[in-house]
């Protein structure tokens, strides 16, 4: 099959194109942007790359076009459509469908699902729990919308068992021995783990694109309003992830956070599925200890032990995620714990970018008020009291910019010792939405129009020893590559 994917260089639709072309498909795409890394991706993989959305690509000819979100009926201000390719598929009434459907027909039929849904931490469970079933010999296939570091790609087919040697895992003679609960359930069915988003499907789908996924094992990792942009309230996304639980089939699992109220509103509208709850006291798996090295607890028994280089409360919380998901794939509990001790994380996920004069600057992906809090805390753990943090941010994602959050801004900081907020582009004033911290040279808070003048008011105030953590679900300018410059001169 021939599929030209409209979208081609977002996360998803990148790695369901990989998908396609490792499946033998032939595939071609186009975006507005073509550029690196994920240009250099695709065109390593042999996928021919198109700039732009023009109409005249209808020649390529394809048996499928596959449609990303990115794509809408817009029209620009002179009338014309924003996106010709897609109304030239309409006009002629070709085939087409979007990537979440493609992905459910050609990719995830007959395969054991393990699906990772949630506000935050999707993308480090989601690859957490492949590298466990990885660890386990079970070969998952998987979809990550980022880069797990300790597989290097961000979504691989899969299937079978692992071969000697197949996985960087630690070697036979370092692993756990094989239990009886490590062999796959009876059904035969090969992993498949996938990062499960609530954002909708496509322009003519307003589903939320997990629906789709039919997993027999969803994890409910966390869930607050978010999305401001197309949902109306948190009311609406609950909805959404109870449709998600309704597709879980009764011999499934649901792994649920036991400290979110929201989730337990979700299961209170009927759950027909086994359900495992993690986090809380009371929960079927909790945690005794601090985030880096902490004992895992069963039904109030210890199974294993987690001793792994990751910090921060939020990030205990998602390995007991993954451990209660891989269970229902078979792993016990230790194995998986072993596994996570050889995890490394994702990256843009408190990635170190580079250090000079004894100042560490990280690169992260949160952009959610809750993400940008749980994140400091998760550094404050690891650097200690007496370091200073300088959180520097840029309000990016749809639901920031529509300012609907602006008012956490200040309890999302308070680790911080210095915050530095990007604000061009905004249409709400973040000076005043950051007064309450002081805003100004000399003050707790400072915002810049531009990355350039941002870097200069991080200059001027760090010192040796300071950790500055970048936080954005974007490029942030490049601002990291700029900083370490700065620092050098």
């Amino acid at each position: 099959m021939h599929i030209h994917i409209l979208g081609i260089c977002g996360t998803f639709m990148g790695g369901l194109a990989a998908l396609a072309r490792e499946s033998g498909h032939k595939v071609t795409g186009c975006d507005a942007g073509v550029y690196p890394p994920m240009s250099d991706q695709l065109r390593a993989l042999g996928i021919e790359l198109i700039e732009g959305f023009g109409a005249d690509q209808l020649a390529l000819q394809p048996d499928m076009f596959v449609v990303g979100n990115v794509v809408s009926r817009a029209h620009l201000g002179d009338g014309t459509p924003k996106f010709p390719l897609m109304e030239a598929i309409l006009d002629a009434g070709l085939p087409y469908t979007s990537g979440p459907q493609w992905l459910a027909e050609h990719v995830l039929q007959g395969r054991h699902v393990l699906a990772v849904a949630g506000t935050h931490g999707k993308t480090t469970t989601t690859s957490m729990l492949a590298w466990i079933l990885e660890c386990a010999g079970l070969r998952p296939g998987f979809l990550v919308g980022g880069v797990p570091l300790n597989f290097g790609v961000s979504a691989r087919v899969g299937g079978g068992r692992a071969t000697e040697g197949s996985a960087s895992c630690p070697p036979p003679a370092l692993r756990a021995p094989p239990l009886p609960a490590q062999s796959p359930p009876s059904h035969g069915r090969s992993f498949f783990v996938i990062e499960a988003d609530e954002y909708d499907t496509a322009f003519f789908d307003k589903r939320s694109k997990f629906v789709h996924y039919r997993p027999r094992t969803a994890v409910l990792n966390n869930l607050e309003f978010d999305h401001a942009d197309i949902f109306d309230d948190l009311a609406a996304i609950e909805r959404q992830f109870h449709h998600l639980v309704r597709t879980v089939p009764s011999s499934g699992r649901v792994v649920v956070n036991g400290l979110e109220e929201s989730l337990a509103r979700v299961l209170h509208q009927g759950c027909w599925s086994e359900v495992r709850s993690f986090g809380a006291t009371v929960s079927d798996f909790s945690a005794v200890g601090e985030p880096g090295a902490f004992d895992v607890l069963q039904k109030g028994e210890r199974v294993a032990q987690v001793r792994w280089a990751l910090g921060g409360v939020h990030n205990q919380l998602n390995a007991l995620a993954a451990i209660a998901a891989a269970g229902h794939a078979g792993v016990a509990p230790a194995v998986a714990a072993q596994a996570l001790g050889e995890f490394q994380n994702v990256k843009r996920r408190m990635e170190v970018r580079g250090s000079v004069n004894g100042i560490t600057v990280y690169d992260d992906f949160a952009h959610h008020p809750t993400a940008i809090r749980t994140t400091l805390d998760g550094l404050r753990r690891q650097v200690g009291p007496q370091a200073r943090i300088l959180a520097v941010f840029e309000p990016r994602s749809n639901t920031m910019k529509l300012g609907t959050m602006k008012a956490q801004l200040p309890w999302s900081l308070e680790d911080a010792d210095l915050a530095f907020c990007h604000a061009g582009g905004l249409d709400w004033d973040a000076r005043e939405a950051l007064a309450p911290m002081g805003v100004g040279p000399g003050r707790k808070a400072q915002v810049a129009d531009s990355i350039d003048e941002l870097v200069a008011q991080i200059k001027a105030a760090v010192r040796p020893g300071d950790h500055i953590l970048c936080m954005s679900n974007g490029g942030f300018g490049g601002i990291h590559a700029k900083l370490l410059r700065a620092l050098k001169s």
